[in-house]
């Protein structure tokens, strides 16, 4: 057994699932509605900030947290944007289970 070969076929058929594909057909319907890739891009550039600033080690002001937290509710109200928070949800919790299993594996191997 190649472990190089297991990682390829577990890295296809994480990009063939379901979700992936979901994902995909996801952010391609908000891509292709300008105010909604408008609006996402917005949300996105300031979640992003919020992120820099606290792996630069400053704490986040919690006006700044709220005011993310109701964008991102605002924004759940739009179908498209909607169906792709759910999308990455969903794929997000097959790609942590998978890097838990990972972990898993090789903590049993350091150990």
């Amino acid at each position: 057994m190649n472990v190089y070969d297991k990682a390829y076929e577990l890295a296809k058929a994480m990009r063939e699932s379901q979700e992936a594909k979901e994902l995909k057909k996801a952010r391609s319907r908000v891509n292709d509605d300008p105010d909604a890739k408008r609006m996402l891009d917005d949300f996105r550039g300031r979640q992003q900030e919020l992120q820099q600033k606290m792996m630069g080690g400053e704490e986040p002001q919690a006006e700044d947290m709220d005011k993310l937290n109701k964008l991102y509710e605002v924004l759940s109200l739009n179908p498209l944007i909607h169906k792709l928070f759910e999308a990455e949800r969903r794929f997000t919790v097959i790609f942590d289970d998978v890097n838990r299993i990972m972990s898993e594996a090789i903590q049993n191997v350091i150990e």
